[in-house]
């Protein structure tokens, strides 16, 4: 069901204050991971304001969707969307990656609320979540997996073995993402490791494949309502993305992969990220 103007306006909102938010963890724990994690900031917030069935409030609940973060190096980006959502004291972000803080680089499922496996090692959370799908199926439960990846990460043999098994098994409640902004710490995905045809190679696999504009709100909720409802084979949905989305003297630049904000970088990044969206509330009213 397409978005009302009032929930897409609402979606927007969201993913604006997601953004800053990320931003001022990053300021706080002196660098961080911008790019990649502004690039997901869309499907981040799709996945927890509109389409999980996941809050604060119903964590432990046995029949909540699971969300894995298998590219586990942008938490300085997901954990304040846990915070957000009151899985923890949004004022612990203060002190992200600092000595005795319990939100790591990497989030720990251990010390973080609301993160459901500990993800780092690139090419791990795909496999954990086939076997989360899979373990709903035996147990004859209705909760939903959702997964998001990284293009980089795709280079990793690991992905491609989950990728067989989770067809295999027809894991039609799994659905993963992938934020293909593109650009990796060393370069270009492109010139470190070819992905083309990467649809295609999904498809070969068994998967369900999409491939849409991975920072634009209704296309990531048309292509997940379209994922949700297919049957008999897991979902992939390549997201389109800009690296570094909303701050644009840092848009697309891989060398902004990991990065660190002076007063005056700060004040220039949040001048960018309230022109952008504004831009983008611009496109609601338009439509």
């Amino acid at each position: 069901m397409p978005l009302t103007r009032q929930e897409w306006t609402h979606l927007e909102d969201t993913a604006h204050r997601l953004r800053r938010l990320t931003l001022d963890t990053v300021v706080w724990a002196g660098s961080g991971h911008i790019g990649g994690s502004l690039s997901s900031t869309d499907v981040l917030t799709v996945l927890y304001h509109h389409v999980m069935n996941f809050s604060a409030e119903t964590m432990d609940d046995p029949d909540r969707d699971r969300f894995v973060l298998s590219k586990g190096h942008i938490g300085v980006g997901f954990t304040p969307v846990l915070a957000d959502l009151g899985c923890f004291p949004i004022d612990r972000l203060t002190r992200y990656n600092q000595t005795g803080s319990p939100l790591g680089m990497h989030p720990a499922a251990d010390k973080v609320p609301g993160v459901e496996v500990s993800t780092g090692s690139l090419g791990h959370g795909l496999s954990l979540s086939a076997g989360m799908a899979l373990g709903a199926k035996t147990a004859q439960r209705d909760f939903r997996v959702f997964c998001l990846l990284g293009d980089g990460e795709c280079n990793e043999g690991s992905v491609w073995e989950a990728a067989m098994a989770a067809s295999h098994y027809h894991l039609d409640n799994l659905v993963a993402f992938v934020d293909r902004n593109h650009a990796m710490i060393d370069g270009p995905t492109a010139d470190i490791m070819g992905l083309e045809p990467f649809d295609a190679k999904w498809e070969a696999f068994g998967w369900h494949t999409q491939t849409v504009k991975g920072n634009d709100i209704p296309a990531i909720v048309e292509a997940t309502e379209q994922a949700l409802a297919t049957t008999g084979r897991p979902s992939m949905i390549i997201l389109d993305t800009v690296k570094g989305e909303g701050i644009d003297f840092i848009e697309g630049d891989f060398a902004w992969h990991y990065g660190s904000f002076d007063a005056d970088r700060k004040a220039r990044a949040e001048e960018a990220l309230d022109a952008h969206h504004a831009r983008r509330v611009a496109a609601v009213k338009e439509r």
